[in-house]
C-alpha cells in the first residue's frame, strides 16, 4: 500500500493533527525520569525467579548478588495504584490517539537490550522517549498507528538498560 494510499484511510486533517502532536511528543526527549521504588534486592529477584519458573544459581540467595537482565523494568513498574505523570511521552501519545477517535489498544512487540547485569544494592531509573509513530495502517484489527516508545534504564549516569516497546493504536473494526 502506497503512503497516498494509507494516508486515505483516515480524514488528511485528523492525520496531520496526529503527526503534528507526534512530533511535540518527540521533542520532549527522555522525559517522565522515574526512580525505582526499591533498590535492585534479593527477595524480588526470588519471587520473579520462581514465577518464571526458573533456577540459576548465579541469580539465587549465595550467587553473584546479580538480577536476570530481564528484570530490567520490574524495578521501575508503576505498581498497582501508580499513574504515569503527564509528562509520560507514551502515555501522552496514547491520549493524543484516543482523543482522535483511535479507542483500542494492542500490544505487538518489545525489543530490550542489556549492558549490563544488574547488582543487589543498585537504585535504577527509568525515563521514556516516543521513537516513532507510523500510520494509519488497515490491519486486521482495524486502522490505526503503531506507537513505539523507549524506556531507558540507568544506574547513576550509567545506560544499563534499553526497551522499544510497540503498540498498534486503533478504531476497531466493525463486526461482521
Amino acid at each position: 500500500m502506497s503512503a497516498a494510499e494509507q494516508q486515505e484511510l483516515v480524514d488528511p486533517a485528523l492525520h496531520e493533527k496526529v503527526m503534528a502532536e507526534a512530533e511535540r511528543i518527540k521533542a520532549w526527549g527522555e522525559a517522565a525520569e522515574r526512580h525505582a521504588r526499591d533498590e535492585v534486592n534479593q527477595p524480588t529477584i526470588n519471587n520473579w525467579l520462581e514465577a518464571m519458573g526458573l533456577s540459576n544459581p548465579r541469580f539465587e540467595k549465595g550467587g553473584a548478588g546479580e538480577a536476570p537482565p530481564s528484570m530490567a523494568q520490574v524495578w521501575t513498574m508503576y505498581g498497582l495504584g501508580g499513574k504515569p505523570s503527564q509528562d509520560d511521552p507514551l502515555h501522552a501519545m496514547m491520549r493524543a490517539l484516543t482523543d482522535a477517535g483511535f479507542t483500542a489498544v494492542l500490544g505487538t512487540n518489545c525489543e530490550q537490550s542489556y549492558e549490563r547485569y544488574l547488582r543487589v544494592g543498585e537504585q535504577l531509573r527509568v525515563t521514556t522517549a516516543l521513537d516513532s509513530v507510523v500510520g494509519p495502517k488497515a490491519t486486521g484489527m482495524g486502522v490505526g498507528y503503531f506507537v513505539t516508545s523507549r524506556n531507558t534504564w540507568y544506574v547513576g549516569d550509567e545506560r544499563v538498560a534499553t526497551m522499544l516497546f510497540r503498540v498498534l493504536k486503533f478504531i476497531p473494526r466493525a463486526a461482521s
